[in-house]
C-alpha cells in the first residue's frame, strides 16, 4: 500500500488524470489514494462520495470541489498559520 499523499500533493495527483474526466473515472483511477489530513486519514474515493459534481473539465475543478467535500478540520484549526508568533 501506497504512501498517503498529503493536500499539498493532491494537485500533483490529480494532473495525471486526463480531463475532462468523470467522477466514476476519477474514483476508479485514485479513488484507493489515501489522503493525510491534519487530523487522521480519508481517500479520494471516501471524499467524492461528497461531491455533487459528475464531470471534471480540469484538475483545478477538481480540487476545488474534493476541498470543499473534506472535512472542516481536515486542514488544522481555524486561524493557524505556521510562522505566525
Amino acid at each position: 500500500m501506497s504512501e498517503p499523499i498529503t493536500l499539498n500533493e493532491l494537485g500533483a495527483t490529480l494532473e495525471t488524470l486526463p480531463y475532462p474526466v468523470t467522477r466514476s473515472d476519477v474514483d476508479d483511477r485514485l479513488g484507493d489514494r489515501r489522503l493525510q489530513l491534519a487530523d487522521g486519514e480519508t481517500t479520494i474515493g471516501e471524499t467524492l462520495d461528497h461531491v455533487e459534481s459528475e464531470r471534471f473539465d480540469s484538475e483545478n475543478e477538481l480540487e476545488s470541489d474534493l476541498f470543499a467535500a473534506l472535512p472542516r478540520n481536515a486542514v488544522g484549526e481555524p486561524y493557524q498559520s505556521e510562522g505566525e508568533g
